[in-house]
């Protein structure tokens, strides 16, 4: 393994921005250091021990950073890399495309030792001609001057012009323009040409706004490593690539603009989305070697799909069928076509279930298969699918959903090792069991507005205007230990109370004293899920449901003098209570100046 950095490494990345291969490249071996998260991605700065340059990894190796694969301090060897300048400065920044760990993290920041030995150096004048002639002819003992040969064979370059010059304009295309993965674009590039399969195709629409009418329709991009972008068309691109896109055909595309992706409207697991205007060049890559996207998952557990529901974005699922129905027709009420289909249900490690309909080709095709062999309990992973609150949660495939059955990968291996040893034999429960789904009534599900910290966190434009309203599932992970979690409140109005002069406590709202006040909880809290942690305040009604018991009982209980063993051990339970609870929380989002 790996324990040090390759010698000029930046020197060596800065000298060659946009490699036209990676299987050209040196051995590049950097240091990661202050590896942070910056909105979706983590960066990092590369370091050869001389010089650094600031770095960014792609989202998709979050989770081998997140697994601790990928560690600051630790060292990695870059396999393929985009150097890009950062807009209005002169600093370069380095995007990472593809790379593998070599070790975890050192002790401490490589740094080279740079050696001066002041003794060696020698200043010379330059020599003159007739001296170097008389050195050559003193030291005759084997040195021969000979005249430079003139090369009779020809160089590789004017091989490589010949080859060029016999090939196709897409096969010259393809030597001479270098083509970027879809990871390593972003917002600042400059030129940039990529080579994408069309996988899904939307339809021609059109819209009407105060600045006139136009239309507009979107595709979805993969690349050869599974990525995937959306891209939209507007108006005179629109009407230019509506007829020459076509599904399924691989395409090299340029001259296109990527803006970050609305979050709400997005279909693919990408951070930004394309515009091809109609100055956008896009060529068949016909007549050469074409390439079948590998399809990509990014699996969400059953029991996490609450997240989805009602929402843009689709979600991945790979489970164990446990049952399939036959196929029934559904008649559309826009045309009154019949569309045929199927229902199943799958189950995962979570021992949850949730149906999955399968629609159109899907349920007589796939459907058919997974009907006849639904007794042997077979593995699907189906990406793509539209999560909706019917029956509290449930999912649908799409146009572009893909199935697959009993797929060759580790997430189906490990999930067919978990059932045929302990889940086959366990009780599962559906995950919409227990939950109204959205109706004429007015019920809906609970997962209909629930949201990750993260989602709150990363939105700093959320509660601005007015409060904004939704669900969060999470721990109670620290209450802040200097502020009091209760104050003296009037039993009447619960507005707060002072000691009154001589005895009892008096209230400004109602303008009088009480021998007595109540005590009322405004606990300051911090909870964490998987995505983050937030600061958050629970006033007393919410504070007790998390707690378990009243302010007045907590302090009676604060306040004793003599405390016996039990109540040491009643107060650590209590205390273990308050710090692991997991709750649901129903949240109002205020924001005051600027956080919330």
């Amino acid at each position: 393994m790996a324990k040090s950095v390759s010698e000029d490494a930046i020197s060596m990345i800065l000298t060659n921005p946009s490699p036209d291969s990676s299987s050209d490249l040196p051995e590049i071996i950097v240091q990661v250091l202050d590896l942070k998260l910056t909105g979706n991605r983590y960066t990092f700065n590369a370091s050869d021990g001389k010089m650094k340059v600031r770095a960014i990894f792609p989202s998709n190796m979050s989770p081998e950073i997140m697994s601790g694969s990928i560690q600051n301090k630790g060292l990695v060897r870059i396999l393929d890399y985009t150097l890009n300048d950062i807009p209005n400065k002169s600093e370069k920044y380095l995007i990472v495309t593809k790379c593998e760990a070599l070790s975890s993290a050192l002790e401490t920041e490589i740094k080279a030792e740079v050696k001066t030995e002041e003794s060696d150096i020698v200043l010379k004048k330059p020599k003159l001609e007739n001296e170097i002639k008389n050195e050559a002819k003193t030291e005759g003992a084997g040195i021969i001057l000979k005249p430079k040969q003139e090369m009779v064979s020809k160089s590789a370059a004017q091989i490589v012009h010949e080859q060029r010059e016999n090939m196709a304009p897409l096969a010259r295309m393809a030597m001479t323009r270098r083509v970027h993965p879809l990871v390593s674009l972003n917002p600042y590039q400059g030129n940039w040409t990529i080579k994408v399969r069309l996988t899904s195709k939307g339809n021609m629409r059109t819209y009407k706004n105060a600045r006139g009418e136009g239309c507009v329709f979107n595709v979805e991009l993969t690349d050869e490593d599974g990525t995937q972008i959306q891209a939209t068309m507007f108006n005179e691109a629109a009407k230019k690539f509506y007829e020459k896109f076509q599904l399924g055909k691989v395409y090299y595309i340029s001259k296109g603009t990527l803006r970050v992706a609305n979050k709400h409207f997005k279909t693919v697991q990408n951070d930004y989305e394309m515009t091809l205007n109609e100055n956008s060049v896009a060529e068949e890559a016909a007549n050469e070697e074409t390439f079948i996207p590998e399809t990509k998952f990014n699996f969400v557990p059953i029991d996490q799909l609450g997240h989805y529901v009602n929402g843009r974005e689709l979600a991945d699922i790979i489970g164990v069928v446990q049952s399939v129905t036959s196929v029934s027709n559904i008649k559309r009420k826009i045309d009154n076509e019949n569309i045929p289909k199927r229902d199943m249900t799958v189950a995962d490690e979570t021992k949850k279930t949730v149906v999955v309909s399968l629609w159109n080709d899907l349920a007589n095709n796939v459907g058919q298969e997974l009907f006849d062999i639904a007794d042997k309990s077979p593995i699907v992973a189906i990406k793509s699918l539209k999560v909706s609150d019917f029956q509290g949660v449930s999912l649908s495939t799409l146009g572009k959903s893909i199935v697959l059955i009993n797929p060759d990968m580790p997430e189906a291996k490990k999930l067919r090792s978990w059932y045929d040893s302990e889940g086959k034999g366990s009780s599962m429960a559906s995950i919409g069991l227990g939950l109204s789904p959205s109706s004429k009534t007015g019920a809906r599900s609970m997962y209909t507005d629930r949201v990750s910290l993260s989602h709150i966190t990363g939105n700093p434009s959320l509660g601005g205007d007015k409060p904004a309203f939704f669900s969060t599932k999470a721990f109670v992970s620290l209450i802040r230990p200097e502020q009091a979690m209760w104050y003296r409140a009037c039993k009447t109005c619960n507005k707060k109370v002072t000691e009154a002069v001589g005895s009892g406590y008096w209230c400004e709202g109602c303008q009088k004293n009480d021998e007595e006040c109540s005590l009322r909880y405004i606990m300051v809290s911090k909870i964490s899920d998987a995505s983050g942690e937030a600061w958050v305040s629970a006033f007393n009604e919410e504070a007790e449901k998390i707690v378990g018991c009243s302010a007045d009982e907590l302090d009676k209980l604060k306040s004793e003098e003599k405390l016996t063993h039990t109540n040491k051990s009643c107060r650590k339970l209590l205390g273990f209570l308050i710090f692991s609870e997991s709750v649901l929380l129903r949240m109002s989002i205020t924001m005051r100046s600027g956080k919330g």
